[in-house]
């Protein structure tokens, strides 16, 4: 139980029977809308691969998880200097490319 109302199957992805299942798996392994065998699950394929605001949406959202990747692996390195002691703050934050004050923040939390 989570407990947070959220709802998790684990569905084995090598599954590719004739079953709705087994179909459906096969479809999220396809590399080209037009081999799929649900029409929704493919209209939005093509729309993201195909369509040009599509493929820019699609670039948006990527780009928007590397953005957050990235501010992530920085707030991490930042902890990790942190602890180690050895950099002010200041350094800390030149080297890692966040502002000083946020820095200071995650040195508040330690």
């Amino acid at each position: 139980m989570f407990h947070d109302g959220a709802h998790i199957l684990y569905v084995n992805g090598a599954w590719k029977d004739e079953t709705p299942l087994g179909l459906l798996m096969r479809d999220f392994s396809c590399k080209n809308p037009k081999d799929m065998h649900y029409k929704l699950l493919a209209d939005r394929v093509k729309y993201f691969k195909e369509d040009e605001k599509g493929v820019k949406a699609m670039c948006r959202a990527v780009e928007e998880l590397c953005q957050e990747e990235r501010r992530e692996a920085m707030i991490e390195t930042a902890k990790r200097l942190l602890e180690e002691g050895t950099l002010t703050v200041e350094k800390i934050a030149e080297c890692v490319g966040l502002p000083v004050e946020e820095v200071r923040k995650l040195a508040e939390q330690k």
